[in-house]
């Protein structure tokens, strides 16, 4: 979200709108109609896909072809100025929509370890997947979403922001899914920035990373009555926060 002067005027997602809930149709015509600007995710790609074998994916199925165009057809990144500093927003990289860049824990000796960045200052890179080059201005402070854990750190004058996630978050290291201290990370996660929006003269900007409460009960009743045929790890992970996979 971004926050200027006044109130939250304009908001971003970061990709992945699509895959574990259990009415992806209604969260595409959401966002379409709130969103001011949606990025493509990696789950995105691969349910929206033009060459996603028919039948396949039970949330192509529901969202039907003209959402599946719209999603697969959004661009990889935006570029804004805000207080003088530009900011790049991505769902997970620069250089492709399943690489991990994730500065608390490692996925070295995991299914994930060949798309691993261990480099912070690899997400400033100017690259083509991004449609940038070496003439492109770099960026000053980062933001991301894939990992599903919300952080923000800085490193060389430079700022990183995770925004986590608003229906899905994870907690890397809870594994007890009975412990009651998970209701502290089972909540939506978003990230407010302050600023005066598309103004190059430096000047004071804010993040904020926010953690919200919701009815996740609620959502857990869905998932229960659909035929989603993930619903019982994405039921599993919404009262835990633990990565199933």
């Amino acid at each position: 979200m971004i926050l200027n002067l006044g109130g939250v005027n304009k908001i971003f997602c970061l990709g992945d709108t699509i895959l574990k809930g259990c009415n992806p149709d209604l969260t595409i015509d959401l966002i379409r109609q709130k969103c001011d600007v949606v990025l493509k995710g990696n789950c995105d790609h691969t349910i929206c896909r033009p060459d996603a074998p028919k039948g396949k994916f039970w949330t192509r199925n529901k969202i039907g072809e003209e959402r599946a165009n719209y999603i697969y057809n959004l661009p990889v990144s935006y570029d804004f100025y805000m207080s003088g500093y530009l900011i790049r927003l991505f769902h997970a990289s620069p250089f492709g929509l399943d690489y991990i860049y994730n500065p608390m824990f490692s996925n070295e000796h995991t299914n994930y370890s060949n798309a691993e960045l261990s480099n912070a200052l690899s997400l400033f890179e100017n690259t083509p997947f991004i449609g940038k080059t070496d003439d492109d201005p770099i960026p000053d402070i980062v933001g991301y979403g894939h990992i599903h854990t919300p952080n923000i750190f800085r490193i060389k004058n430079k700022t990183i922001f995770n925004t986590g996630s608003v229906g899905s978050p994870i907690e890397m290291l809870n594994t007890d899914i009975n412990d009651s201290t998970n209701k502290f990370s089972t909540v939506a996660s978003y990230v407010i920035l302050e600023g005066n929006f598309n103004s190059k003269d430096f000047s004071s900007i804010s993040i904020v990373l926010v953690r919200l409460p919701y009815d996740i009960e609620k959502e857990i009743k869905l998932l229960e009555a659909s035929d989603s045929p993930v619903k019982n790890d994405t039921i599993k992970k919404l009262r835990s926060a633990i990565d199933f996979r």
